[in-house]
């Protein structure tokens, strides 16, 4: 089955240059606010209608995956207290990619509750400039943010552990060069005791069209290994094993389509893989298109 918001992600794919104009925009989808939800038994949803964040509750604190604006804390920080749950029991941060839009209220949520700071290498130093050290700054492709301390400097594979809860950081470098994918297991509410389902948080993979994938004369790469990043990227994609699908952006897992199935499907709404096999192949002909347009000179 093709539902309705992989039609819209094949045409957001077509028309990079038209997500390179908006990328650095705060559009109001991402500041708007949507009333937080649980997904999983300790998963839940408290992110705006499209920048995605996701809180993870366990007995001995909480785990916050996105930091989204610098003005998103306090929209964050009210759908986690209505959920019942304290702000300060947020004990570690972690982030998808260290963009304006995913890190940049990281300062301020780490001043707030003082959560460790957990961040894949290559993405951990651009959070601690503010962003002014990501390969597009140079571009002014890039808005800045307040810089971010790191207390814990991730590698490809490394797990993060917090009362019962396992994640595990997958590296998918390319839109950003730490750019993370986060995976856990986690029980759906109706469904029997034991039965685990397999998530994923897709870090990101898009490309805008000032990436550069290929080393030419007076157009060097973005960064020294892009395209490889990409191609590995989609491999680990693929590689994964999927039940729960989730992103960065609602937009990119159907966010707003999936809440209006709820109320008649229920839980298992979350529950597609195929809809993540069919974003991931998206991403990566949109990839196969911009590095075969680069590499014939255009």
């Amino acid at each position: 089955m093709r539902f309705p918001f992989l039609q819209k992600l094949a045409v957001v794919f077509l028309f990079t240059n038209f997500v390179a104009q908006l990328r650095a925009e705060v559009r109001p989808e991402w500041t708007a606010p949507l009333a937080p939800f649980r997904i999983a038994d300790n998963l839940y949803y408290v992110g705006s209608k499209d920048l995605a964040a996701y809180l993870m509750t366990t007995p001995a604190g909480n785990i916050l995956i996105n930091a989204n604006l610098p003005s998103s804390p306090a929209q964050i920080r009210a759908s986690v207290e209505k959920l019942g749950f304290r702000w300060k029991d947020t004990k570690i941060l972690l982030i998808g990619q260290a963009h304006f839009d995913h890190a940049g209220g990281s300062a301020e949520i780490l001043r707030e509750t003082h959560a460790q700071f957990m961040v894949m290498e290559y993405d951990a130093g651009v959070a601690e400039s503010g962003g002014k050290t990501d390969f597009l700054h140079a571009s002014g492709s890039l808005e800045e943010y307040p810089p971010a301390h790191v207390d814990r400097v991730l590698h490809d594979g490394d797990t993060v552990m917090l009362g019962g809860t396992t994640l595990t950081a997958h590296r998918t470098g390319g839109h950003t060069r730490g750019c993370t994918t986060w995976t856990m297991q986690a029980h759906l509410p109706k469904e029997p005791a034991g039965t685990l389902r397999k998530v994923v948080i897709v870090g990101g993979y898009t490309l805008w069209s000032d990436f550069q994938l290929v080393d030419r004369p007076g157009h060097p790469e973005s960064y020294p290994g892009i395209a490889d990043d990409f191609r590995r990227t989609f491999a680990v994609y693929k590689a994964l094993p999927v039940d729960i699908f989730l992103g960065d952006h609602g937009m990119h897992f159907g966010l707003s389509e999936k809440l209006a199935r709820m109320p008649g499907e229920g839980d298992e709404v979350w529950v597609d893989p195929q809809g993540y096999r069919a974003a991931i192949e998206e991403g990566e002909r949109a990839f196969e298109k911009q590095l075969a347009e680069q590499q014939a000179g255009k």
